[in-house]
């Protein structure tokens, strides 16, 4: 097995083992035997159970941006159903099988008080998604508020989904979005 190849099976499983049983739940033997890999191969590549978690994080910030980039632009041109398509993105998310919430606020409420560089890596995540809304907000000439505002709902829709197991949360925060839309909307 390449170095290459470890990797990504190490990756692979610490996804779905801290996505499903959490961060601090999963120790480093469980993960090398989950991804068929030695626990000396396991430290060469990620000498810290941080450097894996970072990892993890990396990749799932990339998953996060090219999904709801793709759904942002298969809404057309239309900025209303530009700025709507992020809770279309997260009714999707919130109704596949293995929906366990956002995986940097769990990581963030695992590990953000006790390790500066996971929280480093959340805060960073959060703030590129307002960085994010704040550019489809400016596309529709809106007051810049209603970034924040939008941004607060998803945020919050994601947190309400994962502990209710409800994904018709996503719709009730599209309501919501509909209604702060159309009252900036009226105000531009």
């Amino acid at each position: 097995m390449t170095e290459d190849e470890a990797r990504e099976r190490i990756l692979t499983a610490a996804e779905e083992l801290y996505y499903r049983k959490g961060y601090a739940a999963v120790g480093m033997d469980e993960l090398r035997q989950v991804a068929g890999v030695s626990l000396r191969r396991l430290y060469s590549l990620f000498p810290a159970k941080t450097d894996i978690v970072a990892a993890v994080l990396a990749r799932r910030h990339a998953e996060w941006e090219s999904g709801l980039s793709v759904a942002v632009a298969d809404a057309g041109g239309d900025p209303r159903a530009r700025l709507l398509a992020v809770y279309g993105y997260l009714e999707n998310w919130f109704c596949a099988d293995d929906f366990r919430g956002c995986a940097f606020i769990n990581a963030f409420g695992e590990l953000g008080g006790t390790n500066p560089e996971v929280a480093e890596i959340v805060r960073a995540h959060k703030a590129s998604f307002q960085a994010y809304m704040a550019g489809l907000v400016a596309e529709t000439g809106a007051p810049a508020a209603l970034a924040a505002q939008l941004s607060i709902l998803a945020e919050g829709a994601q947190s309400t989904a994962a502990i209710s197991a409800d994904p018709a949360v996503a719709a009730q925060a599209r309501g919501a979005a509909e209604v702060l839309i159309d009252a900036a909307f009226a105000r531009a």
